[in-house]
């Protein structure tokens, strides 16, 4: 049991890690430190993106449910 949530744990981080950073939105080094653009204008998301944007929010609530769940049966 304690193997199939290591494992779980694993894929479902990498996945949150690559939802993540396949997000372009505000790149630059500029967004670093919490500025952008003065002529950024942000717009809706839509098809892809929206998708990703959505696929990271589930799995990093997969993510947060795994790890509790493996903190209060393991513990």
């Amino acid at each position: 049991m304690k193997t199939f949530f290591d494992i779980a744990l694993i894929i479902t981080s990498i996945a949150t890690i690559i939802c993540v950073l396949l997000q372009n939105r505000g790149t630059g080094l500029g967004s670093i430190a919490g500025g952008s653009d003065p002529g950024a204008v942000f717009s809706a998301r839509r098809g892809i993106e929206k998708v990703l944007f959505y696929l990271t929010i589930g799995f990093s609530a997969l993510l947060i449910l795994l790890v509790l769940a493996s903190i209060i049966i393991f513990n």
